[in-house]
């Protein structure tokens, strides 16, 4: 190979590694969870000892933090107290594709089990009755979530994806955010949100959700813990949605559900292993003859064991003919049985099973099999294929995946499952038979038509399930919401080309300074002034006076502002100052030497109809308004309580949707009203009269802030400047923050206009 070639191959090469250790180093993904998929333990001669966990959240991330140089950051689940065991758990981890994060022991007791798990756990889950507000929780929890942000901090690079899960880590994403302003950032909640009257309660509402709010992507197991959370976004933070996208800094957060899986294949080779079917012979042995009802928790109130033994007893006592013949094998996983909450629970499932089985039971029959201990896969897989009843009944549950894996363990497809309709798993497996777990009696039927359900029948909900868990098992899961967040982040990305940074803006300024003759089109509410609860104290103050006073006596300046007010009050804040207008989104004009005038023939005897559906809507509903101007009605709703205007706002618009065009009118919604017009005019159509008088106007700049000035930036030709306030999703070619931006930014080009001509 001739040199030269060879000199080309080499630097093709080295150009291809460079970009391959670029994606490499540069683009990765960090899971973040409290807890790692593996648990640091220290024997008796101090010796570290490293077990995986068996979660369902471990085994689905498996695929992700064990591929290239992405990582998982958490607690190993061990105090150090020794630098040199906590060196070597940190190098041992890091060869595992883990950063832990440690925690001392006070951290954990006031962060983890103080503010998680007796502030939110209880809270989330609707037991109210439990939760602790201590200041102190609080304030450890904010420290420990700054922890685990200095640790990802440390690792992470520009382009990495970071997933933040949980309850316990609800501050990170905002935090991550305020270091890392551009990454990717997704955040799973894996319990329930509850409703916004029952979120309301916690004292650091606003913070919580600010801090999940840092996140490009927030996910949830069910659309109603979706919904929930944008009530309380709405209601807490004053921020609504667009079908579940919320605009916050100017960023597009994305609010979606995405019902968590199993790995299906884990599970039914699990129940086929010759390990399995060995037990289940050693257990049905044991056992006997007879029909088994499974029960699998952890302990819990949100599970409602207690419930579920009285409903076994009130079973028993109503079908006596199933004594002797059906036994309940009870798992309960020991868990936080320090706490006294826990440990009354403890007592009182202890009580309820010893008085049923002492009320039952016989020399050769136990009505519950109870043990308060945690199973091997292979023992709960015997457990699933023995069962002919799944007894699945929380009180409050984010999803359940006990009732997945009993689903997954069928083989033979014989079985029934008795799911809670409270358990987020009841949306999808809709084929088992769901149940209120507060209606005992429901319940206590449901068992027994567990019991006689036909074999087909049986086979039949079965596999319908069983496909169901298949396609959507947790590699599925895992691949949505990734694939989801690069989607949302790549959206985000394409709209920040919209934003006018310095060197934009300095072009824009420039340009203006260079052109022989001028027009902009300002819009008033939102672009010049900040909105008002009171829509007539938003008067012009001495410094926006000052702008539009400077860029109006500017030589072949031509200044519009287009406006939803009426021409009287533009006429009186602003008649003095040498501008021209539009009003009422394009109703009325005024041209310089001219007297204000209709672009339309227009007809206002539509008011006669529409003013008092208007009226009904503001008679029920406190704080609203109407405002009548000449040819158009108002219904302002900027003072009444969140969430109440909205839902009147939807009302008026679904009752106007078929009057307004039959009447030739159109309902146009802004920013805290909804406004009803001819449909003839608006502020596009007006903003063309002076583009077509202007046509050789080198300089054309539209500025708004609402979807009413869309029609602005349409009517504009091709070479014009087009600015929207705010919000990124528009049809303008740029954005700006808000009308302190715009003030700022009209200033600068009075200034270079000055300075130019000073020159």
């Amino acid at each position: 190979m001739p040199l030269l070639e060879w000199c080309n191959f080499v630097d093709a090469l080295f150009y291809i590694l460079t970009i391959i250790w670029y994606i490499h180093v540069m683009a990765r993904t960090i899971i973040v969870s409290n807890r790692l998929p593996v648990k640091v333990q220290k024997d008796s001669k101090g010796n570290l000892h490293y077990k995986p966990s068996e979660g369902g959240l471990a085994t689905g991330l498996g695929s992700v933090y064990k591929q290239g140089d992405n990582v998982w950051v958490g607690w190993p689940g061990l105090y150090f107290t020794d630098e040199s065991n906590k060196n070597e758990a940190s190098q041992r981890l890091k060869e595992e594709n883990m950063s832990p994060v440690f925690l001392t022991e006070e951290e954990i007791r006031l962060f983890y089990e103080g503010f998680s798990n007796e502030t939110l756990w209880p809270t989330f889950h609707y037991f109210n009755q439990y939760a602790l507000y201590k200041k102190s929780y609080w304030v450890e929890y904010k420290k420990v979530n700054q922890k685990f942000c200095d640790q990802v901090v440390a690792i992470a690079n520009p382009d990495d994806t970071i997933w933040v899960h949980d309850y316990q880590l609800m501050l990170l994403p905002d935090m991550i955010r305020q270091k890392l302003a551009d990454a990717s950032i997704g955040f799973f909640l894996h319990i329930p949100f509850p409703s916004f009257e029952v979120f309301r309660l916690l004292p650091w509402r606003k913070e919580l959700l600010d801090g999940v709010m840092g996140s490009d992507l927030i996910g949830f197991h069910t659309y109603d813990d979706m919904r929930h959370f944008l009530s309380a976004v709405s209601r807490i933070s004053f921020l609504g949605n667009h079908h579940g996208q919320i605009m916050r800094d100017r960023r597009t957060i994305v609010v979606d559900s995405f019902p968590i899986g199993i790995d299906y294949d884990k599970y039914a080779a699990s129940a086929a292993s010759p390990t399995t079917l060995s037990r289940e012979v050693k257990f049905r042995t044991s056992l006997g003859d007879q029909k088994l009802m499974l029960s699998i928790d952890r302990l819990d109130y949100s599970k409602g064991i207690p419930a579920r033994l009285q409903i076994f007893d009130i079973f028993l006592s109503k079908h006596p003919e199933y004594q002797g013949k059906v036994s309940l094998l009870m798992v309960v996983v020991p868990s936080r049985d320090n706490v006294e909450n826990y440990k009354s629970l403890k007592e009182e499932v202890d009580l309820l099973v010893g008085r049923i089985n002492g009320k039952y039971g016989s020399m050769n029959w136990t009505p519950i099999h109870y043990f308060y201990r945690s199973f091997p896969l292979e023992d709960l897989s015997a457990f699933y294929r023995m069962a002919d009843v799944a007894l699945v009944t929380p009180m409050r549950d984010g999803m359940n995946l006990v009732c997945k894996e009993f689903v997954a363990s069928k083989l033979d497809k014989r079985g029934v499952l008795i799911l809670s309709e409270m358990a987020g798993a009841s949306k999808e497996l809709s084929e088992a038979i769901i149940v209120n777990p507060n209606d005992k009696h429901q319940v206590v039927d449901a068992i027994y038509e567990a019991l006689t359900m036909p074999e087909d029948e049986q086979e039949e909900h079965m596999e319908y399930m069983q496909d169901t868990l298949k396609k959507f098992n947790i590699h599925h899961w895992v691949k949505l919401f990734l694939g989801r967040l690069d989607q949302v982040k790549e959206k985000q990305r394409k709209m920040a080309t919209k934003v006018m940074d310095i060197q934009m803006k300095e072009d824009m300024i420039d340009a203006f300074a260079k052109s022989r003759s001028r027009l902009l089109f300002l819009d008033y509410d939102g672009t010049l002034v900040p909105f008002n609860n009171d829509p007539q104290q938003a008067k012009p103050d001495k410094q926006l006076r000052e702008i539009l006073k400077g860029l109006s006596e500017l030589e072949n300046t031509h200044v519009v502002v287009i406006s939803g007010r009426d021409r009287m009050t533009l006429e009186k804040w602003l008649g003095d100052l040498n501008l021209e207008f539009v009003g009422e989104h394009g109703v009325w004009v005024r041209m310089n030497g001219e007297e204000w005038k209709t672009i339309e023939t227009l007809d206002a005897s539509w008011k006669q109809e529409i003013g008092p559906i208007l009226e009904m809507y503001a008679d029920k509903t406190p704080r609203s308004f109407i405002e009548e101007k000449d040819y158009s009605l108002v219904w302002h709703y900027r003072k009444v309580e969140t969430g109440l205007g909205e839902l009147r706002a939807r009302e008026i618009i679904s009752h106007l949707k078929y009057l307004s065009v039959n009447m030739n009118l159109q309902v146009l919604e802004g920013n805290k009203v909804v406004e009803i017009k001819n449909l003839e005019v608006n502020k596009g159509k007006a903003s063309s009269r002076w583009v077509e008088r202007h046509k050789d106007t080198d300089f054309i700049m539209a500025i708004g802030d609402d979807w009413t000035d869309e029609d602005t930036f349409k009517a504009m030709p091709e070479h014009a400047y087009t600015i929207k306030v705010g919000d990124l999703r528009s049809g303008a070619k740029y954005s700006v923050r808000d009308y302190e931006a715009v003030r700022s930014l009209l200033e600068n080009m009075q200034g270079a206009l000055k300075k130019v001509g000073s020159v």
